[in-house]
C-alpha cells in the first residue's frame, strides 16, 4: 500500500514539476556552511536548483549523485560560472552540519559552488516549492521520509526558471549544458 500511495504522490510531483517558468521569489536561507545565501547573492549567475534532504532513503542519493556528474561535465569543458543550489524539504533535521555531512559523502569537483540550503519551516517550504519551481514537498505519514519532486530547474542569472529537467533518471546531461552556457553566453 505504502508503494502504491508513494507512486501515486510521485505522479502528482511529476505532473507539477511539468509547468512553466517562473521568476523567484526573494529569499535569504542558511547554507551547509553556515553561510547566508539569499537571491540577489545569486543574481548575476546561472544556478541548478533541486530540492532534497539528508536522511533521505530513495531519490535524493541518486539526484545528489547526478548532480555531482553534471559538475564533473561542466568542468571537463571549462563551463565555471554556475552554482548549484539545493532546498532542503526536511529544515528541522538538516542543520548546516548535517548537510555538511551529507555533501561530504560524494565526490564532488568544486564544493564552492554548491549551496545546501536550510534555515526555514517545512511549510515555508513546501509553499516556496509550490509558488517557485510549481514543485511538490509532502511529508509521508507513513515514514520519516519527505516525498518531493526529483526535478533539476535552471534559474537565469535575473532568477527566473528558465528549464527544467529529470535530475532522477535519464538525466540529460547534454541538454543541461547546451542549456547553461547559452544562459552565460547570453544566447
Amino acid at each position: 500500500m505504502r508503494y502504491i500511495y508513494f507512486l501515486a504522490l510521485l505522479s502528482l510531483v511529476l505532473l507539477l514539476t511539468a509547468c512553466g517558468s517562473s521568476t523567484i521569489e526573494d529569499f535569504s536561507y542558511t547554507d551547509h556552511r553556515g553561510e547566508p545565501v539569499s537571491l540577489e547573492d545569486l543574481k548575476g549567475t546561472p544556478w541548478l536548483a533541486t530540492f532534497m534532504f539528508t536522511n533521505c532513503e530513495t531519490v535524493c542519493p541518486p539526484m545528489t549523485f547526478n548532480l555531482s556528474g553534471i559538475q564533473e561535465e561542466l568542468k571537463a569543458e571549462g563551463i565555471e560560472d554556475y552554482k548549484i543550489v539545493a532546498f532542503s524539504v526536511d529544515p528541522t533535521v538538516d542543520t548546516p552540519a548535517t548537510m555538511q555531512d551529507y555533501l561530504a559523502k560524494y565526490s564532488v569537483p568544486d564544493e564552492s559552488k554548491w549551496h545546501l540550503l536550510t534555515g526555514y519551516t517545512q511549510p515555508e517550504i513546501a509553499e516556496f516549492a509550490k509558488d517557485n519551481f510549481s514543485s511538490f514537498v509532502k511529508n509521508d505519514p507513513e515514514s520519516d521520509q519527505v516525498i518531493h519532486g526529483t526535478a533539476f530547474y535552471l534559474v537565469d542569472q535575473e532568477g527566473t526558471v528558465a528549464h527544467n529537467y529529470d535530475g532522477f533518471e535519464d538525466v540529460p546531461v547534454e541538454e543541461i549544458k547546451e542549456d547553461l552556457r547559452g544562459l552565460i553566453e547570453g544566447k
